[in-house]
């Protein structure tokens, strides 16, 4: 470990995370156990505090988002105990039974906490609940849900015309929908599949492409009856279900593991074993758009845990080559854009990633941001309306940059800092704690002078 290398600095709240690599380069090798699946605790923690009885979870992520969760069932009745990667256990408090908060709920910086718990109290009757967020959160939309919701027969009102949060709530008892989403969202989907497990009869959801399936699986899991139609990406969820507490082992967040998959494939020499991946198949679009780079990438000791499939990762340097990222390869890969545009500036050729629209709306634009900040080091990178234009070969130099509060952007650059030329400062690095609270520590660990 070389803490020469990579230096971080706090100060009121705020942390700078320096990282200069040596004139003679650097290597990466070692073992990594990264954080458990942000997705699949976020809905472990949620469906545990509707259900029946006890759940254990194990392997939570620790990061803000799920403490922001954990900390909203909580003001609605669910025993959860204090949040630790061993075991979380949560004392369920019955579908239909959340009570009415004294305070306003506060999502913090999540986006899948607050769109997901909108179908939940959405659908309890006679219950007032007003939810909020962070600068962020409060200014990304959030009427891909409520509108569906309203549908259903949801009383929602919040700022600009019922779109943004702070949000107010009057439970209701919904009627079920069949709603042909207009973009492929676990999220719309997951809120709408939540609200119909307290309606009368089917509720079913429609997507354009197959979104990831954690809720489904989940759900499942804890008992609700669910009818998957995979050639129309259609999933039907029968309302007034028994849900029971559950054992969850949340594996490893492959989207957490994208940083060192890059990582390993751009930095010569380089060898890294990522252990307990989760590799369920409507997350793997990583894997396979750094497959169609040329990445050295083996996955083994393949099994299945608490129903998602799950893998050790093995990635050795090598060298990468342009491909066109687009279509319906996009939501399952959707959080990993910035990353991949890191692996892209070391590529062979012109990348081009297409159809990420849907990354303005992130917890920054990504778009704009990965593009304005790597070319700050030199990246020839161009902005698209919907996609990036990433030119490699091109020789990054250190500079100061921004991670703009994004948990994704500020480990993005950590990542291409480590082939720049000079010292790199990346400011708000602190947002990484947001899904990846140990990532510097794990880079300290990794890198080798």
């Amino acid at each position: 470990m070389s803490k020469s290398i990579i230096n971080l600095q706090s100060a009121e709240n705020q942390q700078t995370l320096t990282i200069t690599p040596p004139n003679t380069g650097l290597s990466l090798q070692g073992t990594l156990q990264i954080p458990g699946d942000k997705s699949i605790s976020h809905r472990a923690l949620m469906l545990g505090a509707i259900a029946e009885g006890e759940t254990i979870i194990e392997g939570l992520l620790l990061g803000e988002d799920p403490r922001s969760t954990a900390d909203c069932f909580r003001a609605m009745g669910a025993k959860i105990s204090p949040l630790n990667n061993e075991k979380v256990t949560v004392q369920g408090i019955g579908l239909g039974h959340l009570q009415e908060p004294s305070e306003v709920l506060e999502a913090g910086n999540s986006g899948t906490t607050m769109r997901l718990m909108l179908g939940l109290l959405a659908s309890h009757p006679d219950r007032l609940f007003c939810v909020t967020g962070d600068a962020s959160l409060r200014s990304r939309p959030m009427s891909r849900v409520i509108k569906p919701l309203q549908t259903m027969g949801a009383k929602i009102w919040g700022r600009n015309n019922n779109s943004l949060a702070p949000l107010a709530i009057q439970g209701q008892t919904l009627k079920p929908i069949h709603y042909h989403s207009p973009i492929a969202s676990a999220q719309v989907k997951s809120c709408i599949l939540l609200a119909g497990l307290m309606t009368e009869g089917k509720t079913t959801v429609t997507e354009p492409a197959l979104s990831r399936d954690h809720s489904e699986r989940m759900l499942q899991a804890f008992g609700a009856t669910l009818d998957i139609d995979a050639t129309t990406n259609s999933v039907t969820i029968t309302g007034h279900p028994e849900l029971t507490g559950q054992k969850v082992i949340v594996p490893g967040d492959i989207s957490s593991a994208a940083f060192w998959l890059v990582a390993a494939s751009i930095v010569e020499g380089a060898e890294l074993l990522i252990e307990n991946v989760g590799i369920n198949p409507t997350r793997t679009g990583i894997l396979e758009a750094l497959e169609m780079m040329g990445a050295n990438i083996s996955l083994e000791n393949e099994r299945v845990i608490t129903g998602e499939p799950v893998a050790d990762l093995r990635v050795k340097a090598t060298q990468l080559k342009a491909c066109t990222i687009q279509g319906e390869i996009i939501p399952r890969l959707i959080d990993e854009v910035p990353i991949l545009a890191v692996a892209a500036l070391f590529a062979q050729g012109t990348t081009i990633i297409k159809d990420a629209a849907e990354l303005r709306v992130k917890e920054s634009d990504r778009l704009a941001v990965i593009a304005s900040q790597l070319g700050k080091m030199g990246a020839n990178i161009t902005e698209l309306p919907d996609g990036l234009e990433i030119t490699g070969g091109k020789e990054l130099n250190g500079a100061e940059v921004d991670s703009c509060g994004d948990h994704r952007i500020a480990m993005s650059l950590a990542i291409a800092a480590l082939r720049a030329k000079g010292k790199t400062i990346i400011n708000g690095a602190e947002a990484a704690a947001i899904s990846y609270p140990e990532f510097v520590e794990s880079l300290q660990a990794i890198a080798l002078e």
